[in-house]
């Protein structure tokens, strides 16, 4: 519960919160502290020009307060800043957490009434008043309301409530007569606190009393102190009730909002169904908070056990020192010290100075290793009191049973949860530091390079590890990712991705470089390729690491011949590759464009063997455009009309005839266009080395291109008149025989 107890004070008086109300930000604030830290702009502004939106008011930022002029020379003690003028002539104060906040005189503080909690005794708030965020900084200006305007913290108010009452003393029982003893139990029927004795003598386990619940007496004094539900009222209609909730706006309303208000457009559900649903979505995330906070808590240890491997002492509180000099290391540290005191002194004078030297480093690089070490022990320490403070007042809002109340800071819990863990994410439990001194001195050399003696790294890398959750094959492309061990400190110059075959020869290399993600493309269709990685650097090449077996898709066969085997992939458009006008839908299916001009975009898949036959249908089609199909190798320009340049083979068409076009050379007019509704095939088959084009299920003109081999994309070119549809994984055409080529060619 001390964690929690970060969550619980306000950020400008340090204190438990008083009467807190919830910002637009939704950060929290005492209503006594807003009042305090109100900065009241110039009536002839309005809320634009005061740059309440701009960037006057979102740099406004109290820690910088005291550097501002409170003192104009133009206008005779009046200080601006950000577009705000500050009243006051004399400095601002400071609050217990660090937060400026303006005199008490000259913004008028609440009465003592009000901080007796008494609001209706508040003074007025002065015109065009702005209050400024001190977690975030956010400000904004106060409407004719004023602070009535924010919604009242109940939830936040009754945490505290229940945490400062679990600090007092022990409860005692309530029927002992003299000098009561402390409570061992309640009975939540009788609504009476019993210690032993008294339970035995007064509420025997017998007879009517046998049904009674009897529980600690904390979840006594926690189940007698809920209060029962509040009807909460809405800050604009303050005789309604809060009966929905917005989604648009992300708050509660009440019936008037929905007639009269703002949210009468916006969707709205019942506010029950919306506090169980925030409810479980909280529980979800504070569930995977919690387990990074106990990874946290182990990564915790694991960094304590390293500074004990680094500094070991030989008595409490004393470090264990070696004769040396050198300082505190231990085991590894220990015999490389040893080892190299040996070596120094055998090299005479001239080694006795450069010995001197090179512990020095050493000595500097156990002290970094220390000081890398500690500062994450703080760090992670910090992180996980703070996670842990966010858990405990997690789990008591969910204890809440109003639902209003609830929903008003939910969401801001729930982004908080999730900012939080992710906070724990990828690095954040990971040694940064090793206790290891991967060091080696070599004493070989002869005299005359004493002075050039330095240390040397004689170890080649560790084997990398395959990241098995980020390697994948699509179609007949294979991508693999790797990564060094986590606590390696070799240097790593690059690394050598190996693939056999795909029928369990021998491997081959196919990348060589410093990347740790490479996409292999032109594999075998259903074949199984074993990868493996290894680093390198100038000491060697390393281990490599496991072998990893991936299946590229499978063959089908075609329906006209059933001895010819033929490819059958699915696939999209690729975003990625994609012109910026293009725009996609429909899972990557649909495409159009936001331009004139001819746009083109490719699939996600490159063919080099196999059948392939997909069509693409054409859903509207506006002033007869001329769209291309096709297929393109993957540097093709992708802003003019498919088959413009030499990277492209297409067929563009209008609505009365076509063109089959390569490198911007027109060939083979044809009669016959597509309208909205039509089919466009494009059959690609590599076993013949052909480009075919169909429209409407008729083949539309001769072959169009012959000689075909490489690497294919799937392609069409189109402007905003025109839109398409994808569809793959389809049958080669009935009136199609493939040839009788060879399928088992070479990797592209």
């Amino acid at each position: 519960m001390d964690e929690m107890e970060e969550e619980l004070k306000c950020p400008v008086c340090g204190s438990f919160f008083r009467e807190p109300i919830i910002l637009p930000c939704s950060h929290n604030i005492c209503l006594a502290c807003a009042r305090n830290i109100l900065v009241q702009t110039p009536d002839a502004e309005s809320p634009q020009s005061s740059g309440a939106s701009g960037s006057g008011v979102s740099d406004y930022d109290y820690l910088d307060l005291d550097k501002m002029s409170l003192y104009s020379e133009a206008d005779s003690g009046y200080g601006s800043y950000g577009g705000f003028v500050s009243a006051p002539t004399t400095p601002c104060q400071k609050s217990p957490n660090g937060v400026r906040v303006f005199p008490p005189a000259v913004l008028q503080p609440p009465s003592q009434h009000h901080l007796l909690g008494h609001p209706g005794s508040l003074p007025p708030i002065p015109r065009n008043s702005c209050l400024t965020c001190p977690q975030c900084h956010r400000s904004l200006i106060l409407d004719e309301r004023g602070l009535r305007g924010f919604a009242k913290n109940r939830v936040l108010e009754g945490v505290v409530d229940r945490y400062q009452q679990s600090k007092t003393a022990a409860l005692k029982c309530q029927l002992c007569e003299k000098s009561p003893k402390e409570a061992t139990v309640m009975c939540e029927q009788c609504d009476v606190f019993y210690c032993d004795p008294c339970r035995l003598r007064c509420h025997p386990p017998r007879g009517p009393l046998a049904k009674h619940r009897l529980v600690p007496p904390a979840q006594g004094r926690i189940s007698r102190r809920t209060s029962p539900r509040k009807i909460s009222t809405c800050t604009e209609h303050e005789l309604e009730n809060l009966s929905m909730y917005c989604v648009q706006c992300k708050m509660p309303v009440c019936y008037q909002c929905l007639e009269e208000g703002k949210h009468g457009t916006h969707e709205v559900k019942a506010l029950g169904a919306m506090w169980k649903l925030h409810k479980g979505q909280l529980s979800q995330a504070l569930n995977i908070l919690s387990d990074r906070a106990t990874e946290a808590k182990e990564f915790l240890v694991q960094l304590r056990n390293m500074v004990q491997h680094i500094q070991p002492t030989d008595g409490p509180g004393r470090p264990l020192l070696v004769t040396s000099g050198w300082g505190t290391l231990k085991e590894n540290g220990v015999e490389f010290e040893a080892c190299l005191v040996a070596q120094c002194d055998a090299l005479i004078d001239a080694l006795n100075r450069r010995k001197a030297q090179l512990l020095t480093r050493v000595n500097n690089e156990h002290e970094h290793k220390l000081k890398v070490v500690r500062d994450q022990i703080s760090h992670c320490t910090v992180k996980l009191r703070q996670t842990t403070g966010l858990m405990e007042y997690c789990l008591e809002v969910i204890k809440e049973n109003d639902p209003s109340g609830f929903l008003q800071i939910s969401d801001a819990l729930i982004r908080r949860v999730h900012m939080t863990e992710g906070q724990w994410g990828k690095g954040t439990l990971t040694p940064r530091m090793t206790s290891d001194f991967d060091l080696t001195l070599d004493s070989g050399p002869l005299l005359q390079t004493i002075h050039q003696l330095d240390f040397i790294q004689m170890k080649v890398p560790s084997a990398p590890m395959l990241q098995l959750e980020e390697c994948c094959t699509i179609n007949n492309s294979a991508t693999l990712s790797w990564k060094q061990p986590p606590l390696s400190t070799i240097a790593v110059d690059g690394y050598i991705l190996e693939l056999d075959d795909g029928n369990g020869g021998q491997f081959r290399e196919v990348y060589v470089g410093t990347e740790t993600i490479c996409t292999v493309d032109g594999l075998h269709y259903n074949s199984t390729y074993m990868s493996r990685v290894k680093a390198f650097n100038t000491s060697g090449v390393g281990q490599y690491s496991k072998t990893l077996a991936m299946q590229t898709s499978e063959t089908g066969q075609s329906p006209s011949d059933m001895q010819t085997l033929a490819t059958v992939a699915w696939f999209t458009f690729d975003p990625a590759s994609a012109h910026p006008d293009i725009i996609l839908s429909n899972d990557n299916l649909t495409v159009t464009c936001n331009s004139y001009d001819d746009r083109v975009v490719m699939g996600n898949s490159g063919f080099s063997r196999g059948v392939h036959y997909w069509e693409i249908t054409v859903d509207r089609y506006d002033n007869h455009p001329d769209p291309a199909f096709g297929v393109a190798r993957g540097d093709v320009l992708k802003d003019v009309m498919l088959g413009k340049d030499d990277k492209a083979w297409a067929m563009y068409v209008d609505n009365n005839r076509s063109w089959f076009m390569h490198n911007n050379s027109h060939t083979n007019r044809t009669d016959g266009g597509v309208n909205e509704e039509a089919t466009v095939g494009v059959l690609l088959d590599f076993t013949r080395g052909v480009l075919i084009f169909l429209i409407n299920d008729e083949q539309q003109g001769p072959v169009a291109f012959e000689g075909i081999e490489g690497i294919y994309y799937p392609a069409v070119s189109l402007n905003r008149n025109v839109q398409v549809t994808l569809h793959t994984g389809l049958p080669i055409p009935d009136f199609y025989t493939p040839g009788e080529a060879d399928l088992s060619g070479s990797v592209c």
